[in-house]
């Protein structure tokens, strides 16, 4: 009987790690792209193709893929975790990746989404052929709509069941490998929920500027891991409404 409760207990381990490596590929075959591919890809354009616009998707689908990633491993873990005490308890289970895939899919409809959202800007010159904001009061209209959005109850309530996701997985479980990728998928929607504007913060950055991807990378993962990160995304949301209004000073009175 120990050397079964052994043997489980060891592979329930290997399967962790296998997860791990699996997520930890992901995240770097996405940063590989956008470190030495995204920018030979997505030159600065002035008229968009049909294959302009697919590259942009991809270039979103990769790139949010290596940016929420790193924050999702916790509840990855976890429901790695619950599929495995399901398995040692002969319980019906499905595998952890299928939860994964529903949660990239829902990144994946944000990056459709989105890049039809740059379609439009572009299409209005709103945004620079670079891929960045060429208005003054888009820049600022962006800053405090997200500034605004960290302390909406909505966004608190998103951020909330990521930062504890246990309560949702379990209210949420559902037996089958269809079911895990809904799962997945509505995590996912909380995810997106929480960061959506941050992410829409690109446009004013850059959207391939590397230095802004890490960084919002990073305040994605405070937020959802640090101790205070709930403290953490109000006052960055106060950070980004000064800095709307830093800009807006500083254009009156140049």
């Amino acid at each position: 009987m120990g050397k079964l409760i052994l043997n489980t207990f060891s592979a329930s381990k290997l399967n962790e790690k296998l997860i791990l490596l699996i997520i930890f590929t992901l995240i770097t075959v996405s940063w590989y792209y956008m470190v030495f591919m995204m920018s030979m890809n997505m030159a600065p354009i002035s008229h968009w193709s049909t294959l302009d616009i697919l590259l942009l998707f991809i270039m979103w689908s990769i790139m949010m893929a290596g940016m929420m990633l790193p924050s999702a491993l916790p509840v990855i873990l976890l429901v790695e975790k619950i599929n495995q005490n399901r398995k040692i308890r002969k319980a019906k289970y499905s595998h952890t990746l299928y939860f994964v895939l529903g949660y990239l899919l829902s990144w994946t409809l944000y990056s459709f989404i989105i890049t039809l959202v740059q379609y439009g800007l572009h299409y209005l010159s709103i945004l620079s052929p670079m891929m960045i904001s060429a208005q003054k009061w888009f820049t600022c209209l962006l800053l405090f709509s997200a500034g605004v959005y960290q302390w909406l109850p909505i966004k608190q309530r998103c951020l909330k069941l990521c930062r504890s996701p246990l309560s949702f997985i379990i209210t949420q479980w559902q037996e089958g490998t269809l079911n895990s990728i809904k799962i997945g998928f509505k995590h996912g929607q909380y995810c997106i929920g929480c960061c959506w504007v941050l992410m829409a913060l690109l446009f004013v950055a850059g959207v391939m500027d590397l230095k802004w991807i890490l960084a919002l990378t990073v305040i994605v993962l405070i937020e959802k891991l640090a101790p205070y990160g709930a403290v953490f995304s109000k006052i960055l949301g106060i950070g980004l409404i000064l800095s709307c209004v830093f800009i807006l000073v500083r254009f009156h009175y140049s």
